[in-house]
């Protein structure tokens, strides 16, 4: 059971025009990863619950036909909370069953792992977790010396967090989960979550274990920043192969994929890892840097930069420009001498805001998020940390210091003087 029903509105503006779950990383999509981890860990019958969106996701996954899996799918009325999307899809459950959240990205092995401990110990439920450093962002798990749960925390501040535990996402259920998903109350965030479910298994003394996964094999991706982390662990991860128009001159180096219909042109000198899917042209004379995913259809220009990126599908990056630690979706355009300043000029972390909420990225290094269709004039300069709303446009030389709501045009007004030239 694949949990991808969420609007994500963490990631906005990323989500406002595609689910969380279709955003691509490695050139490929957030879910796809995800079934590619099941499968291979010998899981080939999914159920995926849905409700944002859940058109595009059908479209977009299939009935898994082509990769030998079946997949099939629940629509949850509405983003009610785990607890609720697990009791929609009880209909097609009749044995312990793997869930796994659709929003994460994990290795098979990690999979394995708990479904091994699973089968041996037949507990009620078997779960991951993983160590974090920032306890206070997720749900936390304690657990005792033989890795039995003892109880479960959702984000307690640092001070009281019992471990440095994360819920990993992951979990195996006995079918027993049903019936007390049917118990339990809306949490304070209005939604009736799984963990809760899992507690009351744990009050009438049914064992539930811990898997502890490390902290490589799995990523969180709930803000924007993460993604650009999540790219990196699937770069890193995948096979790559050069099967498109290299020119002479170019230089690749390292493990990087070029789609069969994709063109570098001479004087690119690109990075890996890194991935250029098909009918996109590069170059010539720019540099890609590593950990970059260039989409389809996507053309950056010349003397450009690209460093750490997702570029999405159909965007453009005119010549001159720099794009560093970014995310710009599809249909962007940017003028010539576009950048995207990736570092504060104190050095310290870049800060985002995040559901309203200034948040701290812990990263030094964080440029802007550009929605669907975002315009850029000439030698425009978007600020560390700043987004911008779909189809919204920045004139020439404008400095976007804050976000931008969709929709919007944001001009330079300029003071001209004329004087009479004395000769």
């Amino acid at each position: 059971m694949i949990l991808a029903a969420g609007e994500g509105v963490r990631l906005q503006p990323i989500t406002s025009t595609r689910p969380k779950h279709l955003i691509k990383v490695g050139g490929k999509p957030i879910l796809k990863h995800c079934l590619d981890a099941i499968k291979t860990a010998g899981i080939t019958e999914t159920v995926v619950v849905v409700h944002y969106m859940r058109d595009s996701i059908r479209r977009c996954i299939g009935d898994g036909g082509d990769s030998g899996m079946k997949i099939e799918y629940v629509e949850q009325k509405a983003v009610a909370g785990t607890g609720d999307a697990v009791s929609t899809a009880e209909p097609y459950v009749k044995e312990d069953f793997l869930l796994v959240y659709g929003d994460l990205l994990f290795s098979s092995a990690a999979v394995k792992r708990v479904v091994e401990l699973h089968s041996k110990k037949k507990p009620a439920v078997t779960m991951a977790v993983v160590p974090v450093d920032e306890p206070e962002d997720y749900g936390i798990v304690e657990i005792d010396e033989e890795g039995r749960v003892k109880s479960l925390t959702e984000k307690p501040s640092r001070e009281k967090a019992k471990s440095n535990l994360a819920n990993a996402g992951i979990y195996v259920f006995s079918t027993d989960i049903f019936g007390k998903a049917r118990e339990i109350s809306p949490s304070s965030r209005g939604e009736w979550e799984v963990t809760d479910a899992i507690s009351k298994l744990i009050d009438e003394k049914r064992t539930v274990l811990s898997m502890t996964l490390p902290s490589e094999e799995w990523v969180d991706i709930g803000r924007p920043w993460d993604l650009l982390e999540a790219n990196r662990w699937a770069l890193e991860r995948m096979s790559h192969s050069v099967e498109g128009n290299i020119e002479n001159g170019a230089i690749l180096v390292g493990p990087v994929t070029v789609a069969e219909s994709a063109r570098v042109r001479s004087g690119a000198y690109i990075e890996g890892p890194a991935f250029i899917d098909g009918e996109s042209d590069i170059g010539p004379n720019c540099y890609l840097r590593p950990h970059t995913s260039i989409g389809r259809k996507v053309r950056v220009g010349n003397a450009c930069e690209v460093k750490n990126s997702i570029i999405m599908d159909d965007t453009h990056v005119g010549h001159l420009a720099y794009v560093g630690d970014s995310v710009l979706c599809e249909k962007c355009n940017l003028g010539a001498g576009t950048v995207t300043a990736n570092y504060r000029f104190d050095a310290g972390n870049v800060k985002m805001m995040v559901k309203d909420k200034l948040v701290d990225s812990q990263r030094t290094k964080l440029g802007a998020v550009l929605g669907d269709g975002v315009k850029s004039g000439i030698n425009a300069l978007f600020m560390p940390g700043v987004k911008v709303g779909v189809n919204s446009w920045v004139g020439a030389n404008v400095v976007v210091e804050r976000d931008l709501p969709a929709e919007t045009v944001v001009l330079l007004k300029q003071t001209l003087e004329k004087k009479v030239q004395q000769r």
